[in-house]
């Protein structure tokens, strides 16, 4: 019998659901793993940098909310640039940036995954555990959006409740007074001088790594049913209920363990329980955290894959790239694609300083998102879904600079070294499109 091309992407995401995966993607590895170093920067007051953070990723949260309510399409912010600026190049640098920071989180969090696994099962070599972790999550991939929608689910409830676990232990601990006040009574210091501002913002920096995420919602608007109604909400409802979280577990943190300790641990959070409630099995929480680091790597091969279907069908990259499986519906060459690089960059070990230039590129990605919003609007008429004043997209464009500015300098090089090679196969791409066009 003779198959075809599945012409569309499933709807299968309500607005629960919806909700769900990007609270999943947002809870993920990030405040496990950068709440310590973000207290070695402002000290006690790292809660304060995390709500500058979220203060900053709202801003652009109400941006991509309008621009998802106006543009439903899987590409997310290719295609919104794209719609804007109506130059592929353009288009083309975004979408590889966006791919780029995908595809070395994803590394990143395989390597992370493998050293948990490791801690209490040495006998499988890192290497081996990599692999295997890419290929589960390969099928899984390939299997659909609702098998990867109920893992999702799973996780994300195993890292929910790992963060309750946070919050109480430690909301027991300070109202036991057991030397509760030791973490955080005295000022903070820093590099020799009490915290001010500038700590907070640098704090805030790095403290966005852990707030990417909300914008993946709108690479799987295709799949969502009234796309127009619950993406918007989605993207807000996801963003607050993960900001309020962090928030209080990175306070409460500061009030167990010093801000020096939680900056000079491998596992802060796990540090974080063990001293609030010594009889603890650590080996659950670790448990609990293999499975958020999964679940990030998870949602980052999900939105790579739908990144590089989007831009295919957009005619920014080769129409191979678009090509749906006659049963599945799912866009099983890009994650054929992506799983040997994900692997390859996973076992290079060059992944140093990720978090930071993650945070970068994603604040520089932000940028562009508010300028094709104003010029959207401007060009456009008015919708009937969801719009935020012009007043908005310009904050957020002025914010996300400023976290910028307040980034690391090799957050910097390595941000211009991944834009450097995106405007290379710029200039590949457009070498070939003139030998077609001449032939």
């Amino acid at each position: 019998m003779e198959t075809t091309e599945a012409d569309s992407l499933k709807r299968v995401f309500g607005l629960p659901t919806l909700v769900i995966y990007g609270v999943g993607d947002i809870l993920g590895a990030g405040i496990y793993a950068v709440v310590g170093k973000i207290a070695g920067l402002s000290g006690a007051l790292v809660w304060a940098s995390f709500l500058v953070a979220m203060s900053v990723a709202a801003l652009t949260a109400l941006s991509y909310a309008e621009l998802g309510s106006r543009i439903p399409l899987s590409g997310g912010v290719a295609c919104f640039v794209h719609r804007a600026f109506r130059t592929d190049w353009i288009s083309v640098i975004v979408g590889w940036l966006m791919f780029c920071t995908c595809i070395v989180s994803m590394a990143t969090l395989s390597k992370a995954f493998a050293g948990y696994l490791t801690t209490f099962a040495p006998i499988f070599p890192a290497a081996l555990v990599v692999l295997a972790l890419f290929c589960g999550l390969a099928f899984i991939n390939f299997r659909g959006m609702q098998e990867s929608s109920s893992l999702n689910i799973f996780c994300t409830t195993l890292e929910v409740s790992g963060l309750l676990v946070v919050i109480l232990v430690s909301v027991l601990f300070i109202s036991g007074g057991a030397n509760a006040g030791d973490a955080a009574v005295t000022a903070p210091i820093v590099n020799g001088q009490s915290i001010a501002w500038v700590a907070i913002f640098q704090g805030a920096s790095l403290a966005f790594y852990a707030f990417i995420g909300f914008e993946d919602i709108v690479n799987v608007a295709e799949e969502v049913k009234n796309p127009e109604r619950n993406v918007p909400r989605a993207i807000l409802l996801s963003l607050g209920i993960a900001g309020v979280i962090y928030i209080l577990v990175s306070w409460l943190a500061t009030q167990v363990v010093s801000p020096a300790a939680l900056s000079a641990s491998g596992a802060p959070l796990l540090d974080v329980v063990l001293r609030a409630q010594p009889n603890f099995p650590g080996i659950v929480f670790t448990f609990i955290a293999l499975f958020a680091v999964l679940n990030t790597a998870l949602l980052n091969f999900i939105t790579a894959s739908r990144l590089l279907f989007g831009m295919s069908r957009d005619g920014l990259l080769p129409a191979w790239f678009s090509k749906l499986h006659p049963t599945r519906s799912t866009p099983y060459r890009t994650i054929i694609v992506i799983l040997p690089i994900a692997i390859f960059l996973a076992l290079s070990g060059t992944l140093q300083f990720l978090a930071g230039t993650t945070a970068t590129l994603i604040l520089a990605m932000f940028c562009l998102v508010n300028l094709s919003l104003l010029v959207i609007k401007r060009r456009e008429a008015n919708i009937d879904g969801f719009q935020v004043p012009s007043i908005i997209p310009i904050l957020a464009l002025v914010s996300n600079l400023v976290l910028i500015a307040f980034a690391s300098r090799e957050s910097h090089f390595l941000a211009a070294a991944f834009t450097g090679v995106g405007f290379l196969l710029v200039l590949v791409r457009n070498a070939f499109t003139k030998r077609s066009a001449t032939e």
